[in-house]
Order: structure tokens, then sequence, then C-alpha cells
């Protein structure tokens, strides 16, 4: 039976995804982000081992508390780089009546991929910059991976989230929130914008293990900036 390599779990989740979520972080990022805060997450290898089930297991245990909005959430590192064992994951929780929701950059767009997003029933899409150059310079990828992403979550009708971490100095400017709230009008299953504050809080993570943190000298946005660029959208 496969398994799947898992970094942690959080089992009362409030901020990922409608309602009270069971998040499951897995093992293993394609990108290297900037503003990311979970660096021990990067490697696929690592983690602890559990199959489908003994996750699915898990869940039931809090199904009380999901109510009619909440459920799973797949979250990581990058949860499309273990896509068969997602969507095991996955299809048994929806045969338990339980809501799916998946959190990705959406850099990752494979056979195992859309097979997986047959059974998920929300995406929480990180658009992490809204031009190009960026992208390439401070994530790993071009902006047209999750553009390309978000078109087929478009033509097969499941409902997103766009999310964007907003860094003083690179997104925190009204032009960049106004090209993401255009991304998000182009397309029909967008049906909600939220804009994340840069935190400098995995500090001592990326000392632990003598990484250098790339945005450790940016400065974190003000309460009164988010709430101006929140006004926007």
């Amino acid at each position: 039976m496969i398994k799947g390599n898992i970094h942690s779990i959080q089992s009362l989740g409030t901020v990922d995804g409608p309602g009270i979520r069971f998040v499951v972080f897995l093992q293993g990022c394609n990108l290297r982000c900037g503003c990311c805060h979970n660096p021990d997450t990067w490697g696929f290898d690592g983690g602890t081992q559990y199959t489908p089930q003994e996750i699915v297991d898990k869940v039931i245990r809090y199904k009380e508390y999901f109510g009619e909005a909440g459920g799973i959430t797949l979250s990581g590192g990058e949860p499309t780089g273990q896509a068969e064992f997602a969507y095991e994951v996955f299809d048994l929780c929806h045969k338990e009546g339980i809501n799916t929701c998946l959190d990705t950059s959406g850099s990752i767009l494979n056979e195992d991929v859309k097979k997986l997003l047959t059974v998920t029933d929300r995406v929480l899409l990180d658009i992490k910059y809204t031009s190009d150059e960026q992208y390439r310079e401070f994530a790993g990828c071009g902006i047209d991976k999750p553009l390309e992403f978000l078109a087929y979550l478009e033509h097969q009708k499941i409902p997103v989230t766009l999310r964007q971490v907003i860094i003083p100095t690179l997104t925190d400017n009204e032009d960049n929130v106004k090209r993401l709230k255009d991304i998000a009008d182009e397309h029909a299953m967008v049906d909600k914008i939220e804009l994340l504050p840069f935190r400098k809080i995995c500090v001592s993570k990326y000392d632990n293990m003598g990484l250098e943190f790339k945005f450790g000298h940016l400065p974190e946005p003000t309460h009164e900036k988010m709430q101006q660029l929140n006004k926007l959208i």
C-alpha cells in the first residue's frame, strides 16, 4: 500500500480553508520561496510515513467538530508532490463524507494531480507574485505554472481561494493587489482572496538548519498596510 511522508499534523486548524480543518503538512517541495516558513519540509525524504487509511482514521476522530464547512486540508511542503498518496487520502475522506481542501502553489499539473483534483472540493491557490520576473527570482518557477493550474480548476469547476503573502517592497503595493484581483475577476470559480502578512517567526528554523533566510532583512507589514490593501479586494 502506498505511504506518504508527513511532516506534521494540526488537528484543529482555522486558517487553512473553510471552517475547522484537520491539516496535514506533507513533506517535500519543488520550489524554494524566499518567504517560506517551513524549510524543514523541502526534502521529500524524512518525516513520518503513514498510509492513507492511517491518516483518515485520525481525521474521523475530529469529524464532529467540522460542521458543514470544515474537513481535511492537505498542505506542505507541496502536497501535489505526493499526488498519488493525496488522492487516496481524499478519496477515503469522501467516502466518509468529509470535505477536502488542497493548499498548493499550483506549480505541478500532471495526470496524478488531475486525478487528485477529481476528489478535491476546494483549492487554496498561492499566487506568490503577479509578475513573472519576481516569480522566477523568488519562487523558482514562472507565473505560467499557477495560471495554468488556475485555468484547469476553472475548467473543472472547482472552487478556489486565491492567497498571497504580502511582503514589504515586493507585494505590498496597490498595483500588485489590483493585478491579483484582476486574476480573480477573470475566473468565476475564484470566490475569495486572502492576503497573508509576511512573518519572520521562522528565522530560528533557518538558523538551526544552517540556512540563509533570504527575506530576513525585510520588515513585516504593518496592520495599517494590510488594512489598506484588503480594502482593494
